[in-house]
């Protein structure tokens, strides 16, 4: 049960403490104590309030001043691709002037966004970057899997389209990034379902194999589905799987096992790899993805 002295208006979402004490609803002694939580620099929360990434994004939006907004995996995140902003802190752009600056919790990037190509809109009531222009930051970032990785999810969700992708490569041409972005683009592919399967397809491209195909479904001779696999070499017949921890799961080891016998049945190789495998021993999997496409060429 809240205690009287909790005002209702301050009871489920973030604010001001600044403004609550002007406002006369707290008393500066009150806003320290055990009732309130300090989620950013004056942005405070009730302690029985859920702590979300919802409720984190609503906390960075009061420190924003004008043409300022969530952005980056923030961004992605709100707009409907939780791989990319899940954890971690909230990220926001400011134009220059702002004085707003960065804290536990809370990233600034300082570049103003344009009104002209709509970079900045209104998304569930929080100024959100656009997904043209979240696409745009994502897909420059400084590490390059991580930038395609970016775009995939982008693409996976439906948040925008490969044709945009190139449009805001040729309209955003001389600014900072430009080149890492437009090298991602070429890289980006829709059919990726997690971050993993990802950075599997990176690691057999740069290891100087074909690219395989995304999220291939194998039909029988009746044109009837087998199953469906990660990635995969149609003429070879040879698949590539991701297994994440969530294929350990009892049904979905079963269905796996399943799916897994029907396509052997139906002439497919498939090879399994873990995130210890794509993270850590990326020149093992490209030796065996190439080792098992030469023999079935044989």
């Amino acid at each position: 049960m809240r205690p009287p002295n909790v005002p209702s208006v301050l009871s489920q979402r973030p604010f001001r403490g600044t403004l609550a004490v002007a406002d006369g609803l707290l008393t500066a002694r009150q806003l320290k104590g055990p009732t309130w939580r300090r989620l950013l620099p004056d942005v405070y929360v009730h302690r029985d309030a859920a702590l979300d990434r919802l409720t984190l994004f609503h906390a960075a939006a009061l420190l924003l001043p004008a043409g300022a907004a969530l952005s980056h995996g923030s961004a992605a995140y709100l707009l409907g691709a939780p791989d990319l902003g899940r954890s971690g802190a909230v990220h926001v752009t400011v134009p220059p002037p702002a004085r707003l600056r960065g804290s536990d919790g809370l990233i600034v990037h300082r570049c103003r966004l344009s009104t002209a190509a709509d970079d900045a809109i209104v998304f569930r009531g929080l100024p959100v970057t656009s997904p043209e222009r979240t696409a745009f930051d994502l897909g420059r970032v400084p590490d390059p899997a991580r930038a395609v990785i970016a775009l995939d999810m982008l693409l996976y969700r439906r948040l925008i389209r490969e044709s945009a992708l190139r449009d805001i490569g040729h309209s955003r041409k001389g600014w900072p990034g430009i080149a890492p972005f437009r090298a991602a683009v070429a890289l980006a592919r829709r059919g990726a379902e997690s971050p993993m399967e990802t950075r599997l397809r990176l690691v057999v491209v740069r290891g100087g194999l074909p690219e395989p195909i995304t999220q291939h479904t194998v039909l029988d001779r009746n044109g009837d589905p087998v199953g469906r696999l990660d990635l995969a070499y149609e003429a070879e017949r040879v698949g590539l799987e991701y297994d994440g921890d969530q294929h350990r799961e009892r049904e979905r080891f079963r269905r796996d096992a399943v799916r897994l016998n029907r396509l052997r049945l139906a002439g497919w190789t498939v090879l399994r790899f873990t995130a210890d495998d794509v993270l850590r021993h990326p020149d093992r999997v490209v030796r065996q993805v190439r080792a098992t496409l030469k023999e079935r060429n044989q």
